[in-house]
């Protein structure tokens, strides 16, 4: 059978429309980020309690990625794309008018249903990119283009709402990613196709209730551990719970003629490390994002520590990590290409374990900080490109979205539990309050608890990679011409 080759260029006008999808996912990621301090005052909380916004949405996001990626195979793309456009909007919209913690707490959580974007579209492209000889490359500089439309989403967005936040109403502020979410339905709904060949068959909805339990008590686990502390043996009960009822969800799934997870993708030596990378990654970007940002926030003449940055000072710190980020995302093909797709994941965690190590000795100046997340961001970006193109060329063709999506979804439990321990870990106030002051910020030894945590899972990811085939992630075509 005779293959063709599709160039970039044939597929950009998807591309850029899914670009701008990921752009409107930027701007929801980092344009909150400089306020959160802000947000905590607003809602009369204290600012480890901000962790429970990022924790909530994180444990949401991993109960419907599962279901809605394997909906995407089954009934299109771009229809759950729509939904999941559709809810985020509608979350966005809450946030402005309520002051009531709970409230807010909710809608923050629908939020998170932005999470499914990013899997979905490498779906659709690798749909239409069927029959290329150069599929997984072509994917992962995709990939690379909407990692970039992402950051540099996010970093307008942290400049934006770190500049409006020091001069307008935090109401008015909040209003803005409501506006941008509706703008980017439109342009899913009558923009963007799916030439996807749905794989249709029944739901399997005992698989679905399975494994949401399973993550129900294990996020649950982890806010209990938060509350009640490691002492209590309630977190730990459900904790176990949430691991106990992976075994018979993986026995149902094995039996399944259409898994919602088809869990034989496991045992694959290409994607289990894959998945693993992807939980030990989301520890750093998305567990970490909030203690960053509320350190920088933290003003050192009362606390001892701290950068005691302004709103826009905090953008402006994101935004260099996020500029960090597109140059690692398009970066990251070209390392490929070089050195092998395996090596270049291996690069690119080394780089984040290094930046947040490098947090320990050096996070007293603005300048050491930026430098720190430069690193990090280089080795970030490359990961959140090309960890679901890497498993979108390693699964079954049936199961694309189920496999990027399970990226995604296992980076959020990573995250979930991340934020979880940095919540619990930061609770102690610091010390350095004035007398009969109550201590709203985190403690220095909470955030190097952070710094340690990140580094570590990073260095950990990298070595796990090291096991994982060396023609691993390459367009078969392309491997059997190199042996001919």
């Amino acid at each position: 059978m005779t293959v063709s080759r599709i160039t970039l260029r044939s597929v950009a006008g998807i591309v850029g429309l899914l670009a701008f999808v990921e752009f409107t996912s930027g701007i929801l990621q980092g344009y909150y980020t400089p306020m959160l301090t802000d947000i905590a005052r607003h809602l009369d909380v204290r600012d480890a309690d901000v962790n429970w916004l990022e924790g909530s949405q994180l444990m949401l996001s991993a109960l419907i990625v599962p279901a809605l990626a394997k909906l995407g195979d089954m009934i299109g793309h771009k229809r759950i794309l729509l939904v999941s456009t559709a809810v985020t909007a509608a979350a966005s919209a809450v946030l402005p008018f309520t002051d009531n913690f709970g409230v807010f707490l909710a809608a923050w959580a629908l939020q998170g249903f932005y999470v499914v974007w990013l899997p979905l579209e490498i779906a659709i492209i690798w749909s239409r990119t069927r029959g290329s000889d150069g599929r997984s490359v072509l994917t992962t500089r995709a990939a690379g283009i909407l990692v970039a439309a992402l950051e540099l989403g996010a970093i307008l967005g942290a400049l934006g709402g770190g500049a409006l936040i020091d001069v307008l109403p935090l109401p008015v502020v909040l209003s803005v990613p409501a506006v941008c979410v509706v703008i980017c339905f439109f342009v899913v709904r009558f923009g963007v196709s799916d030439v996807g060949i749905p794989n249709r068959g029944e739901f399997d909805w005992v698989g679905a209730s399975l494994i949401s339990l399973a993550l129900l008590a294990l996020t649950g686990g982890f806010s209990l551990l938060r509350l009640q502390g490691a002492g209590e043996p309630l977190p730990w009960v459900a904790l176990g719970l949430g691991l106990l009822l992976i075994v018979p969800f993986a026995l149902w799934e094995l039996r399944h003629p259409d898994p919602l997870i088809d869990v034989r993708m496991f045992r694959s030596p290409a994607l289990l490390p894959i998945f693993l990378t992807a939980g030990l990654f989301g520890m750093s970007v998305l567990g970490a994002q909030a203690p960053l940002s509320t350190f920088a926030r933290t003003d050192p003449e009362r606390y001892g520590y701290g950068l005691g940055a302004s709103g826009f000072g905090a953008s402006l710190l994101i935004g260099f990590y996020l500029i960090a980020m597109i140059t690692g995302a398009l970066l990251f093909p070209k390392l490929a290409r070089r050195i092998t797709p395996r090596l270049a994941l291996v690069v690119a965690s080394t780089c984040i374990g290094v930046g947040y190590l490098l947090f320990l000795p050096f996070h007293d100046g603005y300048g050491q900080v930026v430098a720190n997340m430069v690193v990090a961001g280089l080795g970030s970006g490359a990961l959140v490109a090309a960890l679901p193109a890497a498993a979108a060329s390693a699964a079954p063709e049936t199961q694309t979205g189920v496999a990027t999506g399970l990226t995604n979804s296992v980076k959020t439990v990573g995250g979930a539990l991340a934020s979880c321990v940095f919540g619990i870990a930061l609770l102690h106030g610091a010390t350095g309050a004035a007398a009969g002051e109550t201590a709203t910020a985190g403690s220095l030894s909470g955030y190097m608890i952070v710094w340690i945590v990140c580094g570590a899972s990073a260095l950990c990811s990298a070595v796990l990679l090291c096991f994982v085939p060396r023609t691993a992630f390459q367009d078969r075509e392309s491997i059997a011409a190199a042996n001919a």
